[in-house]
């Protein structure tokens, strides 16, 4: 993993904020030692999930996207660092891998503008390349034994992580994705909004469902090519379950799951499904964070649950007073994935039983 910069302890205990009586995550998670052997360590390290950062918006700018998403790593590992260390849910649960060295590939876009043919192809390049990467770490850690939380970052990483996931278990996954697009667009080159539909036609991802599509900005295109492909990529609408009420959102989880269930799968979470978070395509309307926390509890309770991924939130795009906010998102958001995967009370008829 030679395009790996691990997190060091050192790293670790600089954004830690030590306070007598408390102890925090940071003081609990694991780090890779120096001059271990990676693929042996995260096998045998007690953490059961794997945590890694993608720090590009190479994939976004490729899209059209505003660029920011390169910042969501730094604000996540911060609010994760601090967050408590209890009954509910134990630090030494995480190994903290590190995060990929992107800083050659984001030099490279800075001048690049997406409406130039040339500039769009070399765009595209790079997103492969950090494809191959992000595949080999994956796969390395699947192959362990072991759960990869990967903070990105575009939503161009969804194939890395399917791909990777693939081949760890030596056979396609599905996955589900929460957003407000499909990311199943033509093959045009490689994008954030192609991730899935690449994985799909190479062969690594089986099935498919997009959770809350918004019907304002999914092409007819797009939804014809969704009707063709029913019987493995499946969806619902925002719009359906939240403004004309004609679907409830706890059973379409349910129907969800039935779709995906199984065979190993991973869950994918693109922020830009949620108001007001800054990030790429920013929205107004979406499901609310609690309906995400709910979300994420309910598909990382299932045993097939492979990886997660939570991509798009942009820090540098926000208010500069509260840019630390997308980052103490992320950290519920791992940690409701962690508590669910662990917890012997997060089974899949009881939570239907609930809702």
């Amino acid at each position: 993993m030679e395009k790996l910069i691990p997190f060091t302890l050192s790293d670790l205990y600089k954004i830690t904020n030590h306070r007598s009586g408390e102890i925090k995550f940071g003081e609990k998670m694991f780090t890779l030692p120096k001059e271990a052997n990676i693929a042996t360590f995260i096998k045998n390290c007690e953490a059961k999930y794997v945590l890694f950062g993608i720090p590009e918006d190479i994939g976004v700018r490729a899209n059209y996207g505003r660029p920011g998403a390169a910042s969501a790593w730094e604000s996540a590992i911060k609010s994760i660092a601090n967050i408590q260390h209890n009954r509910f849910c134990k630090g030494n649960n995480l190994l903290i891998l590190g995060k990929l060295d992107v800083v050659a590939e984001m030099s490279e876009v800075i001048n690049l503008d997406f409406n130039k043919t040339e500039d769009r192809i070399k765009l595209n390049e790079l997103v492969e390349k950090i494809d191959k990467e992000v595949v080999h770490i994956v796969s390395t850690i699947v192959k362990a034994g072991k759960i990869p939380i990967v903070i990105g970052g575009g939503h161009n990483n969804s194939y890395g992580n399917i791909k990777g996931s693939a081949l760890g278990k030596g056979k396609p996954i599905n996955a589900i994705n929460f957003d407000a697009h499909s990311d199943f667009r033509i093959l045009e080159g490689r994008h954030s909004g192609n991730g899935f539909s690449y994985a799909y036609e190479q062969g690594f991802l089986k099935k498919y469902f997009i959770f809350g599509l918004h019907e304002n900005y999914t092409s007819k295109n797009v939804l014809d090519i969704l009707k063709k492909k029913e019987d493995r990529v499946r969806f619902n609408t925002y719009d359906e379950i939240n403004i004309r009420k004609q679907k409830n959102f706890h059973e379409e989880m349910i129907i969800a799951h039935e779709f995906i269930k199984n065979d190993n799968y991973g869950i994918e979470i693109d922020l830009d499904a949620i108001p007001n978070i800054a990030s790429s395509a920013m929205t107004f309307s979406g499901f609310s964070v609690e309906e995400l926390r709910q979300f994420i509890s309910f598909f990382g309770q299932n045993q097939n649950t492979t990886y997660l991924h939570i991509c798009e939130g942009a820090p540098d795009l926000g208010e500069e007073k509260n840019n630390h906010l997308i980052g103490k998102l992320i950290g519920y958001l791992v940690t409701d994935f962690m508590k669910a995967n662990e917890s012997d009370d997060y089974k899949i008829n009881k939570m239907k039983v609930h809702f």
